[in-house]
C-alpha cells in the first residue's frame, strides 16, 4: 500500500476525519493543512487503519486472560 492510501481506513475513521478536517478550516487553518492535521489527529485517537478484532477472537483472548485467575484470592 502506497504511503497517503486511506483504503485500510473504516467508514467511521473517514467520517471523523472529514469532521475534524471542517474544524480546522473553521479555525483558518488552510485546507491541505487541515487535511494533515486532521489524519494525524485520527492516527493518534485509533491508531490508525482498521483495528477491528473479530468477536470470536476477542472472546478466546478474554477466556484464555481469565483462565489464569481463581475466585479464591
Amino acid at each position: 500500500m502506497p504511503r497517503g492510501d486511506k483504503s485500510a481506513y473504516t467508514d467511521k475513521q473517514k467520517r471523523q476525519v472529514r469532521h475534524i478536517e471542517d474544524g480546522y478550516e473553521a479555525r483558518g487553518v488552510p485546507p491541505d493543512e487541515a487535511a494533515r492535521r486532521a489524519w494525524a489527529t485520527e492516527n493518534k485517537l485509533s491508531g490508525g487503519g482498521k483495528k477491528k478484532i473479530e468477536k470470536t477472537e476477542k472472546t478466546e483472548k478474554t477466556a484464555k486472560s481469565r483462565a489464569g485467575k481463581s475466585g479464591n484470592a
